[in-house]
């Protein structure tokens, strides 16, 4: 069964195709400034690769119909017609405390989806667009709805409950929710297999580490903490989120620079981070070098980074009394040795016992852990789409 990958955002889309049984990519792409003047891009093994070329989008529905088009083209497609598609799905942000796995949509998904508007107010109206739009130029096609905060569902209250008044939980949803659940689920489920092990039978430490970074805790296949809270803003630092603070900074710097919640919370979130702390940048490769050549405050930004991560590595095995495995994933957690090693570095107490030479490897699934290593390290490259795509076409089957 192919399955056609959609994460809309609100002028944007982005599409796979995919066979989740041979975990087969057939084709991928983006359509960008929708609603503009619509932008093309088209890409498949063999085939005519279109690059950002014009083709009007008024809105999602051409811009679903433009992918459509592409994949069963005579020439340049990749599926002979649409029957060759059998479902769809959605990456959806937020799916509150509503769902703890992918589901079929219907009308009452739908409502539950807007429903969550409120805690994913850029993300969850650009989803149920994306869904709508593909409802209109796919009649009859199964949609399903793959959230981002599903796997973290499973976690016990002690871990995603906050200590506030409990009426701002019981009547404002204030809660942990996680975010980054399809990458973790699917490097979770990879770990196991690399470890030839049932997920039921592993504790493992999931560092999904990029521009967005968040650390979790999976004890048996399932979530029971995780880095980010009640936005994503929560746990260690990222390219320009500020991470864990005090809040009682909030108030101490609106105070003293007259700014208000939204300028403060644009600081946290756009110019904070690594890129606030080094003065450089976000991206990580931009810090390596400042670092090397002789950049301090790059250099302890790096530092700043990898000790946090550290940090909720220790603290995560205490919480499962135990770790079997510790995964690097994303964009600095699958390309990043040095952050890696940093982060590996004083954990031989708890059995983490990194190989150098196996550390020097970019996007390979890999032990890198040493021989020996009690705990093993794994690099998982994550793979969001394939996952949504075999949730997908779980749920279908059912």
């Amino acid at each position: 069964m192919n399955i056609l990958v959609i994460n809309a955002g609100s002028s944007s889309l982005k599409y796979q195709l995919l066979d989740p049984a041979g975990g087969v990519l057939l084709a991928k792409g983006l359509c960008e400034r929708i609603g503009i003047d619509g932008k093309f891009t088209y890409k498949a093994e063999g085939k005519n690769t279109l690059d950002a070329i014009d083709i009007p989008m008024p809105t999602h529905s051409e811009a679903i119909q433009a992918v459509l088009d592409a994949l069963a083209d005579k020439d340049n497609g990749v599926i002979s017609s649409m029957s060759e598609i059998g479902a769809v799905g959605h990456r959806v942000v937020h799916g509150g405390e509503a769902f703890n796995q992918s589901v079929l949509i219907d009308d009452a998904v739908l409502k539950a989806i807007e429903d969550c508007i409120p805690l994913a107010p850029l993300h969850n109206p650009a989803n149920l667009t994306g869904i709508r739009a593909c409802q209109k130029v796919m009649p009859g096609v199964p949609m399903v709805a793959v959230f981002d905060t599903a796997f973290h569902q499973t976690m016990p209250p002690q871990a995603y409950m906050y200590a506030l008044p409990y009426a701002w939980y019981e009547e404002d949803k204030v809660r942990r929710y996680g975010f980054h659940g399809t990458s973790h689920k699917y490097v979770a489920g990879r770990a196991a297999a690399m470890l030839g092990k049932d997920p039921g039978e592993v504790k493992l430490i999931s560092c999904h580490l990029g521009n967005g970074s968040s650390i979790t805790a999976v004890d048996g296949g399932k979530s029971v903490d995780t880095s980010m809270g009640f936005t994503p803003l929560a746990g260690v630092p990222m390219g320009t989120r500020s991470g864990d603070l005090d809040a009682g900074i909030l108030q101490y710097e609106m105070n003293k620079r007259g700014m208000g919640i939204d300028e403060m919370l644009s600081a946290l979130n756009k110019k904070s981070g690594v890129e606030g702390l080094s003065c450089v940048s976000s991206d990580f490769r931009d810090l390596e070098n400042a670092a090397g050549k002789g950049d301090q405050k790059a250099a302890l930004a790096q530092k700043k980074f990898a000790y946090e991560v550290k940090k909720y590595v220790g603290a995560y095995a205490a919480a499962m009394g135990g770790v079997d495995a510790v995964i690097f994933t994303a964009g600095v957690g699958e390309n990043d040795k040095a952050i890696r090693a940093m982060v590996c570095e004083g954990l031989e107490y708890m059995g983490v016992k990194l190989d150098a030479e196996a550390n020097n490897v970019r996007g390979k699934e890999s032990v890198i852990s040493a021989p020996g290593s009690k705990v093993k390290v794994l690099l998982i490259p994550t793979n969001e789409e394939l996952m949504i795509a075999m949730d997908t076409a779980e749920i279908v089957k059912k």
